[in-house]
């Protein structure tokens, strides 16, 4: 039996990981994920402003209509921890404790506030680049030639256990070092090079909190 998952996402770049990405691994188990990228702004006169969260309601807006769709099993989110807005449930509470324990808590106090059966919180340790680390043999097939900065990649790695716990300030945050090393660093137009041949499996052995996502998913 087939399952249908909807996900909000953050961006562009999330929304093509879910379709291009995870739909690729999942489609022999007939696991579906349709991803909706959050609305940015509304605009009367046209499309609706897409991507970036500034605020828990402009989450929450978008989240709760897709329980309206009684054929998805599960409806999740794939939101970055870096920045999240204050106004999330449980920030100001969290504990002082390691990331994993951090994230969780606020995956706790979301699923609470929204309060469904079927909805499973997923924010990304701590920004969707954590999964650019986790891929860093990769990188020399888009950074052609750059061997001296891949190695600096590597050397950050080697730093922390997982590339999940690399850290959240302005500017060591993952993006950041990405965009220090490699100052032509897109998000959207690298991410996607990246991440297109990517083992899913390599992600989920290096990533233990994105791991735990998609076991929460495929149960």
């Amino acid at each position: 039996m087939s399952k249908k998952i909807l996900i909000i996402v953050e961006g562009y770049t999330e929304e093509s990981f879910v379709k291009n990405v995870l739909n690729k691994y999942y489609y022999a188990k007939e696991i579906f994920l349709i991803p909706t990228i959050i609305t940015t702004k509304k605009n009367l006169a046209g499309p609706n402003y897409k991507g970036g969260v500034s605020s828990y309601n402009q989450v929450k807006n978008d989240l709760l209509p897709l329980f309206n769709d009684t054929s998805a099993s599960i409806i999740t989110t794939m939101i970055d921890y870096y920045a999240i807005p204050d106004d999330f449930p449980g920030f100001n509470e969290k504990p002082e404790s390691d990331c994993f324990k951090r994230v969780e808590f606020m995956e706790e106090k979301f699923s609470v506030d929204v309060n469904w059966e079927r909805f499973v919180p997923y924010l990304q340790l701590h920004e969707f680049e954590a999964l650019i680390f986790a891929s860093a043999a990769n990188l020399s097939s888009v950074f052609i030639g750059e061997t001296k900065h891949i190695k600096q990649v590597e050397l950050i790695n080697n730093k922390f256990k997982s590339p999940e716990e690399i850290n959240e300030n302005l500017q060591s945050a993952p993006s950041k070092r990405l965009i220090s090393i490699f100052p032509a660093y897109q998000k959207t137009f690298h991410s996607n090079l990246i991440l297109s041949n990517i083992k899913v499996d390599d992600l989920r052995g290096k990533c233990p909190h994105f791991n735990s996502w998609l076991t929460t998913l495929e149960s």
